[in-house]
């Protein structure tokens, strides 16, 4: 089993994470680090993919400021996505040149760690061919969205825990009209707590990734942010 460094940012806005995960992607294809998953909680932000469609956004510019949610162009593939409190997001920084150069069977094992996941709390969710992500009968539960450059990852995936705001209400979800986004919460009719939800995703990652996670704290973080090397 290989080691993977874990890194849990909390709760986080959306230009720091990435520019984290740019970072990070950068030391890992020049063999730097070696293979890194962050965990977070973003503040509320809509993301427009590659192929997405800026039509998708629903409400304006100047609304959505005024709702504290930002905008951001980003490389991933896909459409229109949200991402804010309540949703658990995992993003992977792997060499898949050591996994097989597969990125078919990488984003089915993020979608893999999803269904593990929530079957953990009783809940069962199944793919939707055509779809990256994860579906229960009442909607779309989790999403996939990832980048690939030299064959090292970057972004991943977003479970739907217990959105509050439910931001899907301001897009067009992923570009597909009438799609509804629900919380693993609504599900269960229930609250969950993040953090339980959290151990159980590490786990599941750590099994279908078949990695062995190493906690970094945030003085190796801080390290990163004054110009240091990680590792």
């Amino acid at each position: 089993m290989n080691a993977a460094l874990c890194i849990d940012l909390g709760r986080i806005r959306y230009g720091p994470a990435l520019a984290l995960q740019q970072r990070l992607h950068a030391l890992r294809r020049e063999g730097k680090v070696p293979d890194v998953v962050l965990t977070l909680e973003h503040d509320p932000v809509i993301t427009v993919g590659r192929s997405g469609n800026e039509e998708h956004i629903l409400l304006s510019r100047d609304e959505l400021a005024r709702r504290g949610v930002e905008v951001f162009p980003v490389e991933r593939g896909g459409d229109v996505t949200y991402h804010g409190p309540g949703q658990l997001v995992l993003y992977p920084i792997l060499d898949l040149r050591e996994r097989g150069r597969d990125l078919r069977r990488f984003v089915w094992a993020l979608e893999e760690i999803m269904i593990r996941t929530t079957r953990a709390f009783g809940v069962e969710v199944h793919r939707r061919p055509g779809f990256p992500g994860v579906w229960h009968e009442s909607g779309k539960l989790g999403a996939v969205g990832i980048h690939v450059r030299h064959w090292v990852t970057m972004h991943g995936l977003a479970l739907n825990v217990d959105l509050k705001p439910n931001g899907f209400q301001w897009i067009v979800p992923c570009g597909i009209a009438g799609a509804k986004a629900v919380s693993l919460a609504d599900v269960v009719d229930r609250p969950i707590p993040l953090a339980r939800v959290k151990g159980a995703l590490r786990a599941a990652a750590a099994d279908v990734l078949g990695v062995g996670f190493v906690p970094v704290g945030g003085e190796v973080i801080a390290e990163w942010r004054s110009g240091c090397r990680i590792g």
